[in-house]
């Protein structure tokens, strides 16, 4: 699948980094175009991929190159006053070659939270190609500011796009971690679930073509009807053995009879399908009442067994529920096998449901400390009125 990606705000804009970065160590070429948008000059200058005339900085008239201070209402009118310079970085994109924009946004900053849902709602009334969403969710941790800026992020960024993929930072950050370290992680993980399942039916010169091709017709057909959507995925390693076969415990070593290495290889990717539907998801959620799904298994072409393919659908389809799985092969020349499953229109969210109430509690008791800093003002000026003599 093409896709011309635009990260907004700080974290958008290392993510679609990343995945430039990625494109070029797979040689997969998904990303047709990449841009970078932000209000704070720091951020765009320390991108490593994006290339320097697909870096924007907006709002220069009002912060002056340095950010909004997490806040998205400020992000957001700032977006729209400066759309048009946004407009212009676009322009250069060859939409006839790309199949879908991505915007690419940290939900808990200012910038990307407010500005995201402003340029989707823009793209989607110039363009025919869809818009989706990229949203990543701050930690718990993180403070209120960021919970109240993602919960409302959240509610308009899904509306103005034709689905948001959601990346939930809280199922990623591991204990010990350092803010930096954290963060280059869990962008390799987004990069490289995203990678797999966007690469797929992208067959360059030389490689080998599908049995069973995933092409971006069946991303874009499980990514229809809008809503919240989650990515799963799993691996096993491969590796090359000295007589130039592959080895493997994915396939129990290869050799032997036949008929028990297929039936080995039809277990182990049903039980690699299992895995990366019932493990970690980007965005975790109850599987059950999935309305779309669509299913990629890569690696060597060789251990892509179609029946293995077949098995894990049926059985992603007896456990979402939905009539409408897809499923298919990615051959790639990679040690590993990797099974990656998109699951659209999830409704049951608990961390979602969480992250309102939350927000609800935090805007409540902002309101509360605002108002009480307000009566605490006016007592202290209503103090020093009393014990000043007057200029005039």
């Amino acid at each position: 699948m093409k896709l011309a990606m635009i990260g907004f705000g700080q974290a958008g804009g290392k993510v679609v980094d990343r995945f430039l970065d990625y494109d070029d160590r797979t040689n997969s070429g998904i990303v047709r175009a990449a841009i970078a948008v932000n209000t704070a000059k720091a951020d765009l200058i320390g991108l490593d991929n994006i290339p320097q005339e697909n870096r924007v900085l907006i709002g220069q008239a009002r912060v002056k190159g340095h950010g909004v201070g997490a806040d998205n209402e400020l992000g957001a009118e700032i977006a729209e006053e400066d759309i048009d310079e946004v407009q212009n970085a676009v322009d250069a994109i060859p939409t006839h070659e790309v199949d879908a924009f991505i915007v690419v946004a940290g939900m808990g900053g200012g910038t990307g939270s407010g500005g995201a849902p402003v340029l989707a709602k823009h793209l989607k009334r110039i363009y025919t190609i869809p818009v989706y969403g990229l949203g990543i969710l701050p930690g718990t941790d993180e403070g209120g500011i960021y919970t109240l800026n993602a919960a409302r992020s959240f509610q308009t960024f899904v509306r103005e796009v034709d689905n948001l993929l959601v990346f939930d930072n809280d199922s990623w950050r591991q204990t010990g971690e350092s803010v930096e370290g954290g963060y280059a992680q869990i962008n390799e993980e987004i990069v490289r679930r995203f990678g797999v399942l966007f690469g797929a039916g992208e067959v360059g010169e030389g490689q080998e073509v599908a049995e069973s091709v995933v092409d971006s017709s069946e991303i874009i057909n499980t990514l229809s009807g809008g809503g919240v959507s989650t990515v799963g995925y799993a691996s096993e390693d491969v590796e090359l053995n000295t007589g130039g076969g592959l080895l493997s415990r994915f396939t129990g070593g290869g050799g032997g009879n036949d008929g028990l290495d297929a039936a080995n290889t039809t277990n182990r990717i049903t039980s690699l399908v299992r895995k990366a539907a019932l493990g970690r998801l980007t965005l975790p959620c109850e599987i059950e009442g999935t309305e779309r799904a669509l299913l990629v298994l890569s690696g060597p072409s060789e251990y892509l067994n179609r029946k293995g393919i077949e098995r894990g659908r049926k059985w992603l389809e007896e456990e979402t529920g939905s009539m409408e799985v897809r499923g298919g092969d990615f051959p790639r020349n990679v040690p590993e096998v990797s099974a990656a499953i998109l699951l659209s229109g999830v409704t049951n969210v608990p961390r979602i449901k969480r992250l309102q109430q939350v927000a609800i509690e935090a805007q409540d008791n902002m309101e509360d400390i605002e108002s009480q800093s307000s009566e605490n003002l006016e007592t202290l000026v209503e103090d020093d009125e009393d014990e000043l003599e007057p200029l005039f």
